[in-house]
């Protein structure tokens, strides 16, 4: 989607994949890591995509080449305990959490923190994984055989459990010189971890709106960003509690395409290449939903009014993401309507 939004710009895009049938081949050259000195060669200014990229190749390629977002800000997503710190650095709330390095610690964070809390791996996880809610203290045993043996990699992280209203994010673009646009506020529906259903805008968030920016801004500016970061947030009594950051453009941005001016995919394009950013006001409201595992029977979800489709071109597998519908008919007192007839084209309705 970041290469489809280049094209229009004049700019080509090569990739670095080992997937064999990488959805991106349709799009340019796609070279293997054992390539990765080509890949090196090949292009005038790199980007991520993915937040699991070595930091060593990150760091490696911006030695030689211009690389945004810096790869420090893909150490601090990588690291749950680092992510945060920051977010206490710089006067972002979150839940209270404790570092656990061994079962011991896991009892003491217990004690500190209360149950229920969640255990989270550090390092790696996504979509729900690397969890385990420990609900009471008989839970310590089965929480460290399950999570245990991820602190040979690195510290586990302990969690305070919440009572949140809400899950909203925030994605903001940033050029090389400081200029930030922000995209609205949105709500966020997670089914066993992964999410199912975006709404632009979050309804009822304008109270939330200026911590949202004022938050993301000073994560933008003490990294020294370039491109577009997202900041999963929850919406509690006291306010937003900051979740965690992703160094990318964002799944619950993906409504952008058709449903703001400027779509987060050409903003960070825009940003990375050194081009001003574009208004990232929205056109009209908008749901965006995941296709999980299977895909729909394409001619009844493009039957739907304001559906647009995109199917990522992957293998059809349980639990993978592997394309997307917006839905905003052009009659705003519809969306709902045309919404539930998307959900029930989808094989796996994520429990919408």
């Amino acid at each position: 989607m970041l290469a489809q939004a280049a094209l229009p710009l004049g700019l080509r895009c090569v990739f670095l994949e080992d997937a064999p049938f990488a959805p991106a081949r349709l799009l340019g050259k796609v070279y293997s890591t054992e390539q990765f000195e080509d890949f090196a060669r090949a292009a005038d200014v790199y980007t991520l995509e993915f937040e699991n990229t070595p930091v060593c190749s990150a760091r490696l390629l911006a030695q030689t080449s211009a690389l945004y977002p810096p790869p420090d800000a893909l150490a601090v997503a990588q690291d749950r305990l680092k992510e945060k710190a920051l977010f206490n650095q710089l006067d972002i709330p979150t839940v209270p959490y404790q570092q656990v390095s061994n079962q011991a610690d896991l009892r003491t964070a217990c004690e500190a923190l209360g149950v229920p809390l969640v255990l989270k791996t550090s390092h790696g996880g996504y979509d729900g994984k690397g969890q385990f809610v420990v609900q009471t203290l008989a839970d310590i045993d089965a929480a460290w055989a399950e999570l245990g043996d991820a602190v040979n990699d690195a510290p586990l992280i302990a969690e305070g459990f919440i009572h949140f209203e809400r899950e909203v994010s925030i994605i903001a673009a940033r050029d090389q010189h400081g200029n930030v646009a922000y995209y609205p506020l949105v709500e966020n529906h997670h089914h066993q971890g992964m999410l199912a259903k975006t709404t632009a805008p979050a309804p009822d968030s304008d109270a939330l709106t200026t911590d949202a920016q004022a938050a993301i801004k000073k994560l933008l500016e003490h990294l020294d960003y370039v491109g577009v970061l997202a900041l999963e947030l929850f919406v509690t009594q006291d306010g937003l509690l900051a979740n965690e950051i992703a160094p990318r453009v964002h799944n619950s941005g993906h409504w952008s395409i058709e449903g703001a001016i400027t779509s987060q995919f050409e903003n960070h394009i825009r940003a990375v290449a050194g081009l001003p950013l574009g208004d990232t006001r929205i056109v009209q409201p908008s749901v965006m939903l995941n296709i999980i595992g299977e895909y729909p029977d394409l001619a009844a979800a493009t039957a739907v009014a304001g559906a647009h489709v995109h199917l990522y071109d992957k293998e059809e597998r349980d639990e993978r993401k592997i394309g997307h519908i917006t839905v905003m008919p052009t009659d705003r007192s519809e969306l709902a309507a045309r919404v539930a007839e998307v959900v029930a084209c989808l094989p796996n309705t994520m429990g919408l």
